[in-house]
Order: structure tokens, then C-alpha cells, then sequence
């Protein structure tokens, strides 16, 4: 148990590496699937603040401001595809452009 918790790294926030890649869900870690509903929990922040940890307030108002920057991020993604998805269906291609694009594993 000591060298797991020596090697155990925990950071405020996502540190650089990290906050540049794709987020995910693993859903064998979720809270709900995870414990049964009776059982007790608490959330690290939580523990932390009452332990002497000030910085909670700050990480709300830096995740708020991240989730403003992906929104506008995701709806600028999702316009984007979209038109290029009208692009491609407004493109007309003769047959031996067709058949250049099929050899080449595009169409």
C-alpha cells in the first residue's frame, strides 16, 4: 500500500500534457455502476477543503471557463462538419475522376 500511494500523482486541474487530449468516459469507473446505492461516499474536493485546501473556488470558476471554451468549441466543430458534409454533396465529379478517387480508397 505505501508504494502505490508513493507513486500515486494527483494534480489541481488537468496538467499540460493532458488538457490538450481527448476526454473520456470509462464506464466501468462510473460512481453509479460502482457502488451499490446504501453504501457512503465523498468527493475528494470536499475531503480536501475541510482539511485545509483553498483553491476549490478557484478550479470552479477555471472548469467553468473551460466548459464555455469547449462549448464554443464543439458548436463551431459541429458547423463546420456540417458544411463541409453540404460541400461534398453539392460536388459533382465526372466518371474518371470518380474512378480516380475509388482506386485511391476516397469514395
Amino acid at each position: 500500500r505505501g508504494a502505490a500511494m508513493d507513486r500515486l500523482k494527483t494534480f489541481e486541474g488537468i496538467p499540460h500534457p493532458f488538457d490538450r487530449k481527448k476526454r473520456m468516459v470509462v464506464p466501468s469507473c462510473l460512481k453509479v455502476l460502482r457502488l451499490r446505492p446504501e453504501r457512503r461516499f465523498c468527493r475528494l474536493g470536499d475531503l480536501s477543503s475541510e482539511y485545509g485546501w483553498k483553491h476549490g473556488s478557484l478550479i470552479e470558476r477555471l472548469e467553468a471557463q473551460r466548459k464555455v471554451k469547449s462549448d464554443t468549441f464543439y458548436k463551431k466543430k459541429t458547423a463546420s462538419k456540417k458544411a463541409k458534409s453540404q460541400a461534398l454533396k453539392s460536388v459533382k465529379l465526372s466518371g474518371d475522376d470518380q474512378a480516380i478517387l475509388e482506386r485511391c480508397g476516397y469514395a
